[in-house]
């Protein structure tokens, strides 16, 4: 590891910070040392396979934070908060990254349980470029997509449940929904053949006592990853496998239609129109989701937003397991630094499944400290 950044960096991150908090957004501090288990099974492959771990003298894993959004989000959950709530940060997250330092500063937010879902995205958006303007960068690209419009084309689609699950978790993993898409069959990932005694002994069972009897054993074999994945995920094959049968063809119709809509791009307003044509060719309905996908560019017009600024991609998805619906990057237009500047979205599905016992509608963003103050901007106006 290398030195924390300099007291120059901090103060003026701790500037930025100081305004989310003046914004309505509690200053918190997650502890450093996290458990790994909620990184493992809810982030994506990518950060899975760049976390510091370490495993304690009881066998219990843990790993330093490598990044504050679950962090926060169990934080919240354990003070039994039930109202809405919003929260501001500022401190190291730890990712290998090769020959670099593995520590980096990052701030951010998170705001749980507003029910106004579209002036929620939108306030996370303007409060992202709020910390590019605050580092000198005016107008950086602005990159969104919407995880919950891929969602609502899959539910309307007439597929095999598994075909839908794997649909699902693909988009997060663009070439792994590529390979699937070009496939057409699910078969070949999984190595059918070698397995086919197991399938079918799994064929008829109820998908959660599969699954649970899939993960049973592996864990009594010791196995807890392959290949950068989870023994929930391999069971997840195994019983969608199971589930398919001999029946495991993407119906060229559908494959198709979700080629189709990955390929709408444009402002938000050229996509929605999009989105409606395609709705209405192929008889189906998006939407509530397609109308809170409208109903947040009015917000972020309202907010002073040029949504005519902004990059909407149906393909676009960041990665993360985690996300549910909006996504957004904001980049430097002249890319002096390497990835994005500020990154966020919605995650409406993660406090359930870190323990909540309802539903919490949670939105956030995180700022890359160190690249926007490597791009030498403070004060200039480019």
């Amino acid at each position: 590891m290398t030195s924390a950044p300099t007291i120059d960096i901090y103060a003026q991150a701790d500037i930025l910070v100081a305004a989310y908090a003046r914004a309505g957004y509690a200053r918190v501090s997650p502890a450093i040392l996290q458990p790994a288990e909620p990184f493992l099974d809810l982030s994506g492959e990518d950060m899975r396979r760049h976390m510091y771990l370490v495993t304690d003298a009881a066998g219990h894993e843990f790993c330093l934070r490598p990044d504050l959004t679950i962090p926060v989000a169990r934080d919240y959950l354990a003070s039994a908060a039930s109202r809405a709530a919003g929260f501001c940060y500022l401190g190291p997250v730890f990712r290998d990254r090769g020959g670099t330092s593995g520590e980096f500063l990052q701030a951010g937010i998170e705001s749980f349980g507003r029910a106004d879902t579209a002036a929620a995205d939108a306030e996370a958006l303007a409060l992202g470029l709020e910390a590019t303007t605050h580092y000198g960068l005016a107008e950086p690209d602005i990159i969104v997509g919407d995880v919950a419009l891929f969602g609502a084309l899959i539910e309307a689609l007439e597929l095999a449940p598994a075909w839908k699950r794997r649909l699902r978790k693909d988009f997060n993993r663009q070439a792994t929904l590529a390979h699937d898409l070009a496939g057409s069959t699910l078969a070949a990932r999984t190595g059918r053949g070698e397995y086919e005694g197991v399938l079918a002994a799994l064929a008829n069972a109820n998908p959660k006592a599969a699954h649970a009897l899939v993960t049973d054993l592996l864990s009594i074999a010791g196995i807890s990853t392959v290949g950068g994945r989870t023994i929930g995920e391999i069971a997840d094959r195994f019983v969608e496998q199971a589930e398919l049968g001999a029946s495991n063809a993407l119906p060229k119709h559908a494959r198709a239609l979700i080629e189709r809509f990955l390929a709408i791009a444009g402002t938000p307003d050229d996509a929605a129109a999009a989105l409606r044509v395609l709705a209405a060719d192929a008889g189906i309905a998006l939407g509530p989701t397609l109308d809170l996908f409208e109903s947040r560019t009015g917000f972020l017009a309202a907010r002073g937003v040029d949504v005519g600024r902004i990059r909407f991609a149906t393909a676009f998805g960041r990665g993360v397991d985690y996300y549910t619906g909006f996504v957004f990057e904001l980049h430097d237009p002249r890319r002096r630094v390497a990835g994005q500047l500020v990154a966020g979205g919605r995650y409406d599905g993660l406090l359930t499944r870190l323990g909540s016992p309802r539903p919490v509608p949670a939105v956030g963003l995180a700022v890359w400290i160190e690249r926007l103050a490597a791009l030498g901007l403070i004060g200039v106006t480019p």
